[in-house]
């Protein structure tokens, strides 16, 4: 069921760290990040003069992201790329079969769960990010080969996030199993699950097409560099 609140989720990071996630923000007003040791994400409202505030962000992080309207930079800073994303969203639990068992990630994976999505996805995803929300993974011979999780959180949206297979073992359903698992688990806590993926990336697109999943809008992810 789509509610007003859905608006929240053109400015997931604004949001998110006005919200559930708090405790993760640097917050200097008309902008917010996730400390970087977390997530190199940033957010704002329009209206606000932003430009300082990035650049003491930058004192902290050599490269970032601004997800959602362009920004206004100083001269300190360059914008490096703008990755346009599809944001998808899934309003019912997702009904098919699991076949292969599914842990949740405690500590003891953390190593293990930040060097596959680094392997994978290199870039986005750092040690402490596990912190921020509940991560899934699917063990072969004791070796994680494929993990999904969840990141950015509001009061009534979850961010799936890190859907990553090994290359040696993909083909064999286990991102479906565990998109599948981790939407199920955040309906289980009376929030709907959205997520990003590059807006080329058919494969993943159609993936997510197949579990119920529907493009909400175009959101742009800024990379910043100085």
């Amino acid at each position: 069921m789509k509610t007003e609140d859905d608006k929240k989720l053109d400015n997931p990071v604004w949001f998110s760290l006005s919200e559930m996630h708090q405790s993760f923000a640097v917050d200097y007003g008309g902008v917010k990040f996730y400390h970087p040791d977390y997530c190199p994400f940033g957010g704002f409202v329009k209206g606000n003069a932003i430009a300082i505030s990035i650049d003491e962000y930058s004192a902290m992080v050599d490269n970032f992201f601004i997800v959602g309207e362009k920004p206004e930079l100083s001269n300190l800073l360059k914008l490096n790329k703008e990755f346009i994303c599809l944001q998808m969203i899934v309003y019912n639990p997702i009904d098919i079969a699991i076949n292969d068992p599914i842990i949740k990630l405690t500590g003891e994976h953390i190593d293990a769960l930040y060097e596959l999505v680094n392997f994978v996805q290199p870039g986005y995803f750092k040690r402490k990010t596990a912190l921020l929300g509940n991560y899934y993974g699917i063990l072969k011979n004791d070796e994680l080969v494929a993990v999904t999780g969840e990141r950015m959180q509001m009061n009534d949206f979850i961010e799936v996030s890190a859907v990553v297979t090994h290359p040696n073992h993909s083909g064999k359903g286990y991102a479906k199993q565990l998109v599948a698992h981790a939407v199920n688990e955040i309906f289980k806590q009376n929030k709907t699950p959205y997520l990003h993926v590059i807006e080329d990336n058919m494969g993943a697109i159609r993936l997510y097409e197949k579990l119920g999943f529907t493009i909400r809008r175009k959101i742009s992810f800024w990379n910043i560099t100085k």
